[in-house]
């Protein structure tokens, strides 16, 4: 039998917006993303690619706010992780939780009920194209884009360029369709 790991995770996205005072500087939005992770190892082939996890998690999104900013929701999160050479696919399917008092009843409808991240590193380079859908087939077709990539500087301290399309870069935006380009540095791996 496998062993299988409970992991914690936390993640905080702060988004900077120092030409704006109106709409609060620096910070226009910040999103908490605590999360609880069962994971199993896995191995088996699909599609040419090693499964290498599977996981299952409960997963709490917001922006901490009030109403009427208020953005939450939370999610049970299914993952499959694999990869080939340098390459690393990430598929997410969810499955939000009913709230009773539901701020954003219309939340998965515009980010999504699945997203997929490919990943392809080579020499300290790292491309990544995230995609979210909603799985909606008709003409409510949402859902967002991101496309990152990063770069060596010197030592850990990596450049970092990302362009995104879609719904719901931020909570408080989830409903609003906008593109964005951002360029900046990456502290992951520093220490």
């Amino acid at each position: 039998m496998a062993p299988r790991h409970l992991w914690v995770g936390y993640t905080q996205v702060a988004h900077w917006q120092l030409y704006t005072g109106s709409l609060s500087r620096p910070f226009r939005e910040i999103n908490y993303e605590p999360e609880l992770i069962l994971n199993v190892p896995v191995k088996f082939n699909l599609f040419g690619f090693k499964a290498r996890m599977a996981s299952i998690g409960f997963n709490h999104q917001s922006n901490g706010k009030s109403l009427p900013f208020s953005r939450s929701w939370n999610r049970i999160i299914f993952q499959l992780g694999m990869e080939r050479a340098n390459w690393s696919v990430y598929l997410r399917p969810w499955i939000r939780m009913s709230d009773s008092e539901d701020d954003n009843p219309d939340i998965t409808d515009h980010l999504g009920r699945a997203d997929v991240n490919v990943i392809y590193t080579n020499n300290n380079h790292i491309f990544s194209l995230i995609g979210s859908h909603n799985l909606s087939f008709g003409t409510a077709v949402k859902g967002h884009l991101t496309f990152s990539y990063s770069y060596p500087i010197f030592g850990n301290l990596k450049g970092y360029v990302q362009a995104s399309h879609g719904y719901g870069e931020t909570l408080i935006d989830y409903n609003h369709l906008q593109t964005t380009v951002g360029v900046g540095v990456s502290l992951v791996e520093w220490l």
